[in-house]
């Protein structure tokens, strides 16, 4: 939706896209507009974690993707020179998205009640016991079956291995971790999470680069209409 939307915006195909388009842009600004706590369409912790998995485990992955999608669509509303979206009959400015999408990535890298970034190696306090097979069983040269390592997976001693970047799946709906391995719910990462992580702390950074450029940013992408073709040669009697 957010891709099409982007079409939209910065290519205003018009007929026979325009009706489809539009479509598509609503729903986008829909989702933006859940994501806004004022609005209660999802429930948040006390501690300002929004629950997009309704209360359920391994939250975080969500979360870090809608602050991803919140920021990029931001951007893209401001590349085109328009300073907010409409949320029925309020008018939202692009600051209150950059604003959801700072306090989430906030919370996950340590703004929470835990005090604990859950990307591990990132600051002074973050999971040790990540349920990761490589990160789990040490480096001794010894090749081991995939039972032959849950005498680790069982351990409670912390990892011999630090994953360091990854996201764990992160804290339940009431802001309490259990850095405990054997509890997925709590540590496991996730290639989907870290690639909404990566993908949000890249639009959220200001020293990045000039962020969307409107009039580059679809250079490689064929037309969306055939080229004209050539003109006839010249009448000749």
């Amino acid at each position: 939706m957010l891709i099409l939307t982007r079409i939209r915006l910065f290519l205003s195909p018009g007929y026979p896209y325009e009706d489809m388009l539009k479509s598509y842009h609503n729903v986008t600004g829909l989702t933006m507009c859940s994501y806004l706590q004022k609005y209660n369409v999802f429930n948040w912790t006390r501690g300002g974690m929004i629950e997009l998995n309704h209360g359920k485990a391994q939250n975080l992955q969500y979360v870090a993707n809608a602050a991803f999608l919140a920021s990029v669509f931001a951007d893209y509303l401001n590349a085109s020179g328009i300073p907010g979206w409409n949320c029925g009959p309020d008018f939202v400015p692009l600051t209150v998205l950059k604003d959801f999408a700072t306090s989430q990535m906030n919370y996950i890298l340590g703004a929470n009640p835990m005090n604990m970034s859950y990307v591990v190696g990132y600051g002074s306090k973050y999971p040790r016991h990540v349920h990761h097979r490589a990160a789990s069983i040490p480096n001794n040269k010894v090749k081991y079956s995939c039972t032959g390592g849950w005498r680790w997976r069982d351990a409670a001693t912390p990892n011999p291995n630090t994953i360091s970047g990854a996201m764990v799946a992160g804290p339940d709906l009431f802001d309490n971790f259990k850095d405990v391995r054997t509890n997925y719910s709590y540590t496991e990462p996730t290639v989907a999470g870290n690639a909404g992580l990566v993908a949000a702390l890249v639009s959220l950074t200001s020293s990045g680069g000039i962020g969307v450029d409107k009039n580059t940013i679809f250079t490689n992408v064929p037309p969306l209409y055939p080229a004209s073709p050539p003109p006839p040669p010249p009448w000749r009697p």
